[in-house]
């Protein structure tokens, strides 16, 4: 799943990998669903269904930079979420809270944003440290071929923090592919019959106990 996996001193330059294309958005390289396509009146272009934050490259593929979160509890459990996909609703897999990044916000804003509207639970951003990882993913998704730049951060609270799923603060696309989120062990994550992303999750958390070191590992690429 991952190469070259490398470190850097938290605040460093972003590796090469790790690069946001340049390219303006170009036109799709694959016809979309009917119900995933719809016409923006003003453009005249083709509008696809996974938000505003995500940009298609000349590539072909959709593009946006994310913050995820390992969030932990004082058992070292791991809050995730258990998602499927629309075009693949028999596979569902587990990973980490978070989501993709708005115009002018920073990843830390994000991943605090995020896991508010995911969970619930309120952090501060000094609640946060990170990034604690890296990487890049290219994957399918939703009827399109995408990649993903991620800040992984990392946020202990009381498991009391999280009980019961709130799904208010989630857009139509989260209700209609998160499953449900809860608390993992370490040893049950590794042990887990479904896809876990990132893999080897129980490892990557493991090394960060009992606390992270400051150094920010670069992942690399996984196509997934």
């Amino acid at each position: 799943m991952t190469s070259d996996v490398s470190t850097r001193a938290a605040g460093d330059d972003e590796p090469a990998a790790f690069v946001v294309p340049a390219d303006p958005p170009g036109p799709a390289d694959h016809a979309a669903p009917a119900a995933a396509v719809d016409v923006d009146a003003g453009r005249g272009g083709p509008v696809h269904a996974l938000g505003p934050e995500w940009t298609r490259g000349a590539d072909g593929l959709l593009f946006r930079r994310a913050a995820r979160v390992i969030l932990l509890d004082e058992d070292d459990r791991v809050l995730l979420i258990r998602g499927h996909d629309a075009d693949q609703p028999e596979r569902s897999w587990w990973f980490t809270i978070g989501g993709g990044i708005d115009a002018g916000e920073s990843a830390l804003d994000a991943a605090v944003r995020e896991v508010r509207e995911e969970s619930g639970i309120v952090l501060a951003a000094d609640d946060v440290s990170g990034p604690v990882f890296t990487r890049s993913a290219i994957f399918d998704f939703y009827f399109e071929h995408c990649r993903q730049d991620e800040e992984i951060f990392l946020a202990r609270v009381p498991s009391s923090a999280f009980v019961v799923e709130d799904r208010s603060g989630w857009t139509a696309l989260e209700q209609d592919v998160i499953d449900e989120l809860r608390w993992w062990t370490l040893a049950d994550l590794a042990a887990v019959d479904i896809e876990v992303f990132p893999e080897g999750l129980a490892a990557l958390v493991a090394s960060l106990l009992p606390v992270w070191d400051g150094t920010t590992r670069h992942l690399g690429l996984a196509r997934e």
